[in-house]
């Protein structure tokens, strides 16, 4: 199992119980961003920096996961693609895509882009507490934990 990041939008706090997370569990960890990242040094971990572009490290994350992969974003279109591949996807907030409701999150995602095209709707999630951060770890180390158990 390798962990996707994708990483420009991706918090601070969360890149951080991530770099802990594959010290703990000796498990590659690969930040994607159109930008130079810092990480810490590690042999698990590696920053992959994309050209700058719409999607483009989307794009890049989706075409290089594999199943059994976890991706971490809050992109639904790209959560979307790498649960097709038979990733999983885990957004900073700890809510896990599967197959099982990537259609549900897709269409909400869409009437909330529709609402916003007609002024209906606009400003994005509330800023990340504390909750949201030990709901995001404990998630992770679910879905770490399942992994390693796995043949």
């Amino acid at each position: 199992m390798r962990i996707w990041v994708d990483a420009d939008a991706c918090p601070v706090v969360i890149k951080e119980i991530l770099y802990r997370a594959a010290q703990r569990v000796a498990c590659e960890l690969v930040l994607v961003a159109n930008r130079l990242l810092s990480a810490p040094a590690s042999a698990f971990i590696r920053c992959q920096k994309v050209p700058a572009g719409f999607d483009v490290a989307d794009r890049y994350i989706e075409d290089a996961v594999a199943a059994g992969d976890l991706v971490i974003t809050a992109d639904i279109p790209l959560a979307a693609g790498v649960v097709a591949r038979g990733a999983l996807a885990l957004n900073p907030r700890g809510e896990l895509y599967t197959p099982e409701n990537m259609a549900e999150h897709l269409s909400r995602r869409n009437l909330v882009e529709e609402l916003r095209g007609l002024g209906l709707a606009g400003g994005g999630p509330p800023p990340l507490g504390v909750a949201d951060r030990r709901v995001f770890a404990s998630r992770l180390d679910a879905v770490l934990a399942k992994a390693l158990r796995a043949p």
